[in-house]
């Protein structure tokens, strides 16, 4: 059942736990330890007073807006390419972003974010989205680009199954699928792309069927290997989930599971980490988001993707305040996940909102 807490929790959590592990992304269990005490980082370490996210919830919302462009402009010129075309030219206007100066120049742009000043900021960008964009992107599963695995396209790949949890038209498998291809956009790994979809699968089933995080995992794990019949890749991944399940149920330290399941710099262990994490405190987005950045590895990715997960089950009414208060561009992303929920009247009939034409036809919303 859509509910639009649960579509702002994710995008909300996610931004949370990225701006809680942007701090730490490059530093050591020691080094975290010795700058934020025993118990690590467990508040925002603020910039400017500010609470800065990363690349993960700025491509995130990258990929929201890219669904929701194509959709508009589906039904308002009856002309519908593939939503992964409209999310890559999405992400082509991130790119730019991050290596042109604001404002840009009049011209065609994909994303009204390119209007948003606070996105001009490069915080740490994946150097194979980079790589990948420059060159044009559009990778496929087929047709693959690199052979990256890098967890630059799981960690924005959560809009996908919130903005299709109820469309009757898509299927389960079918929505899946497009997670893996737009991870596979500039991934070009099986291991790249797949815990992309079956990311997109626990939020769907979170958001769609009310599953508990316990059974959204647990159905991922036995659907994967379904899905990707052929790939001996999916048997590498599921190995790790599987792992993820059983290290969440027994009585050890939150860091020596993690230390088990990886370091989360590639997509098959950010995947794992955010499941264990998500498992163990699945109603307590506090202490789960904690467990997820206090590692050596890829910490704003799995706070990312732990967030998006927990925060699609407990929804936007129970991350607490002091994770809302400081949290850079947090309006923003509330307006994006309540764009995400409410989506494109699909009657022609139905006069376009002249808001949501500058967002999502002429792109000329500013904020």
């Amino acid at each position: 059942m859509r509910e639009k807490d649960k579509f702002r929790g994710c995008l909300i959590g996610g931004a949370a736990g990225d701006a809680l592990g942007y701090p730490v992304e490059f530093l050591k269990e020691d080094q975290i330890h010795k700058k934020y005490g025993a118990d690590g980082i467990c508040e925002y370490d603020l910039s400017a007073g500010l609470a800065r996210f990363s690349d993960d919830t700025q491509m995130t919302l990258f990929t929201a807006t890219g669904l929701l462009g194509g959709t508009t402009r589906g039904v308002r010129r009856g002309i519908n390419a593939a939503y992964t075309s409209y999310i890559n030219d999405s992400y082509k206007d991130w790119l730019r972003t991050q290596s042109e100066h604001y404002p840009l120049r009049p011209g065609q742009h994909y994303s009204w974010l390119v209007n948003c000043p606070g996105m001009f900021t490069r915080r740490a960008p994946g150097t194979t989205c980079l790589g990948a964009l420059r060159q044009g992107g559009g990778g496929t599963t087929h047709h693959v680009i690199n052979h990256s695995k890098g967890c630059g396209g799981i960690m924005r790949v959560a809009p996908v199954g919130l903005y299709f949890c109820d469309r009757t038209q898509w299927i389960e498998k079918e929505v899946d699928r497009m997670g893996a291809e737009v991870a596979a956009l500039t991934h070009g790994h099986p291991l790249g792309w797949m815990p992309a979809a079956a990311l997109v699968h626990i939020i769907q089933k979170i958001a769609k069927d009310g599953f508990s995080i316990r059974e959204a995992c647990e159905d991922a794990v036995a659907k994967m290997p379904r899905f990707f019949t052929g790939n001996d890749y999916v048997y590498e991944m599921v190995r790790l989930m599987k792992m993820a399940l059983e290290l969440s149920k027994r009585s050890i330290p939150d860091i020596d599971a993690i230390h088990q399941l990886g370091e989360g710099w590639v997509a098959e262990e950010t995947l794992a980490i955010s499941m264990f994490c998500a498992l163990r405190y699945s109603d307590d987005i506090e202490h789960a988001l904690i467990a997820a950045v206090n590692h050596n590895g890829d910490s704003d990715s799995t706070g990312s993707v732990t967030g998006n997960i927990v925060g699609a089950s407990v929804g936007f009414s129970n991350i607490p305040h002091h994770f809302l208060q400081k949290l850079e561009m947090r309006e923003l992303i509330l307006e994006v996940a309540d764009d995400l929920y409410t989506d494109c009247p699909i009657d022609i009939k139905v006069p376009l909102d002249p808001i949501w034409e500058e967002k999502y036809m002429k792109m000329t919303y500013e904020r």
